[in-house]
Formats: structure tokens, sequence, C-alpha cells
């Protein structure tokens, strides 16, 4: 199903627009996936940081559902467990992080490359 634009919305001024187009040569590439944490020869995932390996398996998965803006009801929810424990495991990754909220937690997250943007 298409919606067609009013004319002057902000949908028909972004319709309008030309796509971009990026041409990047095969060293920037590399560059870019080396930042983001992969590896240029396409062989895997960097180590994670050593503060990471604080944490447990599902603490780990908190936080990663926590850098996706994730409520504590939504990760309750998605990892089936209540929200009491869930909040359990943000204090936790919280404190064994040394982190004072859950804004840290997602810089952090993206920083150390646990999570990547798409």
């Amino acid at each position: 199903m298409t919606i067609a634009a009013v004319p002057g919305s902000v949908e028909d001024r972004w319709g309008r627009r030309t796509p971009l187009t990026l041409h990047l040569d095969h060293l920037a590439i590399e560059g870019l996936m080396t930042a983001l944490g992969r590896r240029a020869d396409g062989s895997g995932p960097r180590a994670l940081p050593d503060e990471l390996r604080r944490l447990t398996d599902r603490e780990l998965t908190v936080l990663r559902a926590m850098a996706t803006g994730a409520t504590n009801a939504e990760i309750a929810a998605e990892l089936f467990l209540s929200v009491a424990t869930v909040k359990t495991h943000v204090a936790r990754v919280l404190a064994k992080l040394g982190l004072r909220d859950r804004v840290q937690a997602v810089v952090f997250a993206y920083e150390s490359r646990l999570v990547i943007p798409s």
C-alpha cells in the first residue's frame, strides 16, 4: 500500500530529494569495518573489551536490549522475565561497569562495540 504525500508536506519534500550514494575505495571500507568492530578479513567480530567479561551472558543480553532503547517491561517480555528481575540485571550491569545510568550504558555498549549500528 502506497500513501501519496500531501504537496508541501515533509514526506513530499523527502520524496523529492536525490538519493545519497557513497563511493568508497577498498581502504576506506576496511577502515570502516574495523572501526565498527568487524575484521577487514571477514573473520568475524573482534573480542569484547575486558570490562564486558565481568557481565554474565544474561546481563550482556540485557545491555544489548537497553542499547536498542527497550524499556524494562519490553526486555522482560522478550526474555520471559519479570520486570523486577530485569531491574536487578540493569542495576548489576550499571554497578559492574561503573556507570551512572541507562544513557551511559547505551553509550558504553556502542563504544565497546557490543552493539554495532546497522
